[in-house]
C-alpha cells in the first residue's frame, strides 16, 4: 500500500515564470502538503505541529540548522482519511536557500487518535518520536523556483495494535513523493460504491479511496506498467484494469469506470 506519500516519495516543481518575481533572490519556495492512503477505520486524527527542513550544508545536530515551517492552521489536527481523491492538507510554505535539501522532519503532537465503530481510541506515541520523524530528501532546489513537498502518510500501516491490551500505537510510515514521480487519476461511479483503488506492479502497491465525487488520484508512483484493482462496497462488483502504462513524470487520467452490481 501507499503509504507508500519511514518510506517517502517526493517533490514536484512549479515552473511558472511568475514565481521568479515573488521569491527572494537566491531562495527557492517550498509548499508542504499532506496526503493519505486508506485504512480500515472511521477516522484517523493526527496533530501536526510543524515541519522542519535541513539544507545539506548544515549540521543536523544543531537545532538552529533546521528551517521551521509551523502548521498554518489554528486547528492542527488533521483527519488523514479525509485526504483522498484530490484532497490534501496544506501544512505551510517557506523560502529556503537554493541548493540541496538533505532531510525533513515532521513534528507531531500528543493528541492523536482513531475512531472505530463510533468510538474514540487514543493512539500512543513512542517517546523516540517526540523529536520528530526524520526523512531523507536529497533534492536540489533551484533559485527562484517553487516546489511542492508531498508527504504521503500511510494511515493503515502506521497504526499498530499492542497485543490484547486494546492499545493502539502510532508508528508513522511516510514517504516523500519524488520530483519525477507520476500519478494516475480517474472517476469511478456510482459514488455510493466508495471503492478502494490500488495500482499494483511487481509486488508493489499504491492505494487510495475515491472522494465524494467518485474521483481518485494515486500520487508519487514510479513509471511502469500497472494493474488497477477496484474494490467497491457490496453489492458492487470488483474490476481490474490491466496493463496501464505510466510514463516517467506523467499524470495519466483513465476513462471513467461505472461499476455493476451482483
Amino acid at each position: 500500500m501507499m503509504l507508500a506519500c519511514l518510506a517517502f516519495s517526493g517533490l514536484s516543481s512549479c515552473d511558472q515564470q511568475e514565481n521568479y518575481n515573488t521569491i527572494s533572490e537566491g531562495n527557492a519556495k517550498v509548499n508542504v502538503l499532506l496526503v493519505d492512503a486508506p485504512a480500515e477505520y472511521d477516522e484517523v486524527w493526527v496533530e501536526v505541529l510543524e515541519v522542519r527542513i535541513l539544507p545539506s550544508d548544515r549540521d543536523e545536530n544543531s537545532g538552529s540548522a533546521w528551517i521551521s515551517i509551523p502548521h498554518e492552521s489554528n486547528d492542527r489536527k488533521i483527519n488523514l482519511l479525509s485526504l483522498v481523491g484530490n484532497n490534501d492538507a496544506h501544512l505551510g510554505s517557506v523560502e529556503v536557500p537554493a541548493g540541496r535539501v538533505s532531510q525533513i522532519r515532521l513534528i507531531l503532537g500528543d493528541d492523536n487518535y482513531l475512531v472505530k465503530d463510533g468510538n474514540r481510541i487514543d493512539l500512543k506515541t513512542p517517546s523516540a518520536q517526540q523529536s520528530g520523524l526524520k526523512l531523507q530528501v536529497n533534492k536540489e532546489f533551484e533559485a527562484g523556483r517553487e516546489y511542492d513537498l508531498v508527504i504521503d502518510f500511510d494511515a493503515g500501516r502506521s497504526i499498530v495494535r499492542a497485543g490484547n491490551s486494546g492499545n493502539y500505537i502510532l508508528k508513522p510510515v511516510l514517504r516523500v513523493v519524488a520530483e519525477t514521480a507520476s500519478s494516475i487519476q480517474g472517476t469511478i461511479l456510482p459514488v455510493e460504491a466508495e471503492p478502494r483503488v490500488t495500482a499494483v506492479r511487481n509486488g508493489d502497491s499504491f492505494s487510495t479511496f475515491t472522494d465524494e465525487n467518485g474521483f481518485y488520484r494515486l500520487r508519487g508512483i514510479p513509471a511502469g506498467t500497472y494493474n488497477i484493482v477496484i474494490e467497491p462496497k457490496e453489492p458492487y462488483l470488483p474490476v481490474t484494469i490491466e496493463g496501464v502504462n505510466l510514463g516517467d513524470g506523467e499524470s495519466l487520467t483513465l476513462d471513467t469506470v461505472t461499476l455493476e452490481t451482483e
